[in-house]
């Protein structure tokens, strides 16, 4: 009975020093992983860094130009999805697209506003040209034809769905209201909300352009 005690005590004894030594590693390990890596920029946006979806377009603008996001090599895009009959979602978010260029000051030429249209049956290219350039003449829109259209929202993941209205040939769009937003080197990176506001989007634009 003594052996087994002693045993068993013996056999705690070595159990402790191992974990307390494997302890010991894990801070030593952990302090270390701290010291060496990177801060993370803290963006009030969702952050989508490494996302496997929304990696970018192939779609014409309203010159009939087609686009892709190597055209806008050095800036930060931001892609919104809407109609230009939507009545308050697409021109409040262009309204604070325009703000947050203002924001920006100095970098606001790095900012590229893209609007893909949801609702190519009806939105001319003049009509888009027309439309965008009242929030700003720098900001673009595409219009994907409607064979091309599922597979851009697929590639999004974005919602949009024609709701008829009363009387034949008038509707509206259901859409999703968040904008996409790529860094410098064409890599999504953020969720923005909608209303979540100018001053939110400057911020976490700001952020990229330093730590890209």
């Amino acid at each position: 009975m003594k052996t087994h005690i002693s045993l068993s005590a013996s056999l705690a004894r070595r159990r402790a020093v191992q974990s307390a030594v494997g302890a010991v590693a894990l801070v030593m390990a952990t302090g270390l992983f701290t010291a060496c890596a990177p801060d993370k920029p803290q963006f009030q946006s969702i952050d989508l860094t490494g996302a496997d979806y929304a990696q970018g377009f192939s779609l014409a603008d309203y010159n009939g130009q087609v686009r892709t996001l190597k055209d806008f090599a050095g800036k930060v895009v931001v892609v919104f999805f809407g109609f230009t009959q939507c009545p308050d979602v697409c021109p409040t978010s262009l309204a604070d697209l325009a703000q947050t260029k203002k924001l920006l000051g100095s970098d606001g030429d790095k900012l590229q506003a893209i609007f893909i249209t949801v609702d190519p049956e009806r939105d001319t290219p003049e009509l888009l040209k027309a439309y965008m350039t009242n929030f700003d003449p720098s900001f673009l829109a595409l219009r994907p034809t409607m064979a091309q259209l599922p597979g851009v929202a697929k590639d999004f993941k974005i919602y949009y769905k024609k709701v008829e209205g009363k009387t034949e040939g008038n509707y509206s769009m259901d859409h999703s209201a968040g904008s996409y937003v790529f860094d410098s080197k064409g890599r999504v990176r953020l969720y923005n909300r909608y209303g979540a506001g100018a001053e939110v989007l400057a911020s976490d634009i700001r952020l990229l352009l330093k730590n890209t």
